[in-house]
């Protein structure tokens, strides 16, 4: 088990090219902060989903449809005049921008009109958010979860420590199915053994057996070693974090 605060792409060994985030419990604060680290280290990042998200706050957006042939914005050069945000305060060296489609009503944006793998010609980094977790801290996935778009070369599997030992039906989504595959009703606590569980049969089913795992929220755990209880069932290294938007 690694915990970090910091340096989260050494950690997560991401290389270049396409990242898929999948799970629950900060995907998108993940997907930011990681984001924002690999600029700093001079990357030209572009943040998106495969599905629907929130836009990223603080991140300039490219736009609706059109395509991104023109160089993304530069940190350095505001994205609006007098901006503050993160981004624009003082980072010089690499890039970052935000794509997709923005639903009006639901103010939520879709995968970028142009393919990922095109994108990726074009940028360092395409860190894409591949599901969705209604806000919960654990889930289950459904058949047609996750959309990893075509050359990913990093999955990263986030799972929210918030949600260990406390009742399923309050804490995952889609509990049904998280019941079937670990043998519990969703009454029942989500414990780090059953959590580990269901995350094994996704692992093999999905086969995603490269993922890289990381345990979030570890500093809302009253107790400390269900941690360490929902790696050893694993019976793979983990690495744990409490990220903050």
């Amino acid at each position: 088990m690694e915990t970090v605060s910091g340096n989260l792409a050494s950690a997560l060994r991401i290389e270049p090219d396409i990242t898929a985030i999948i799970g629950s419990g900060g995907k998108s604060t993940l997907l930011k902060t990681l984001g924002l680290e690999l600029m700093r280290a001079g990357g030209r990042v572009l943040l998106c989903t495969t599905t629907r998200m929130f836009p990223v706050a603080g991140v300039p957006w490219d736009g609706s449809g059109r395509r991104l042939d023109a160089a993304p914005w530069k940190p350095g050069a505001p994205h609006a005049l007098g901006c503050t945000c993160e981004a624009c305060a003082g980072l010089v060296r690499g890039s970052i921008c935000q794509a997709g489609v923005l639903d009006p009503q639901t103010g939520k944006l879709s995968s970028p009109a142009e393919p990922l793998d095109q994108l990726a010609q074009r940028f360092d980094y395409v860190l894409a958010e591949a599901d969705g977790s209604k806000r919960l801290p654990l889930k289950a996935h459904a058949p047609w979860e996750p959309v990893v778009p075509a050359g990913t070369v990093n999955v990263i599997w986030l799972v929210g420590a918030s949600g260990l030992g406390k009742p399923v039906a309050e804490v995952v989504h889609r509990p049904k199915l998280f019941c079937e595959r670990c043998g519990c009703e969703p009454t029942d606590a989500a414990t780090p053994e059953r959590v580990a569980m269901v995350l094994n049969a996704e692992l093999r089913m999905l086969n995603l057996n490269n993922a890289r795992i990381m345990l979030n929220q570890v500093d809302t755990l009253a107790d400390p070693t269900m941690a360490d209880r929902f790696e050893a069932v694993l019976d793979r290294s983990i690495i744990t974090t409490s990220l903050k938007g």
